[in-house]
């Protein structure tokens, strides 16, 4: 005699299985470990140390310096 059997059942289970799947495969495509993070967070934190170590004092950070000391001028309007 057949095993009588929940459709309900088999179908969310079929669900839950073919979710998983995705899942995994997401993981495997776009997931990284806790370990890689932590060593990327600490790379980055290693290259801005660098950075603001040469950095020089008489800049502050994002300008150039150009036209401090009259190299460019600033014009309103067609020259």
């Amino acid at each position: 005699m057949a095993e009588i059997v929940n459709l309900n059942r088999r179908r969310k289970q079929a669900a839950r299985e073919a979710e998983a799947r995705q899942a995994a495969a997401n993981r495997e495509k776009f997931g990284r470990t806790r370990a890689e993070r932590a060593r990327d967070a600490e790379a980055e934190a290693r290259r801005n140390a660098l950075l603001d170590g040469a950095r020089r004092e008489g800049n502050p950070p994002g300008e150039s310096g150009a036209g401090q000391d009259g190299g460019t001028v600033e014009r309103d309007g067609p020259a």
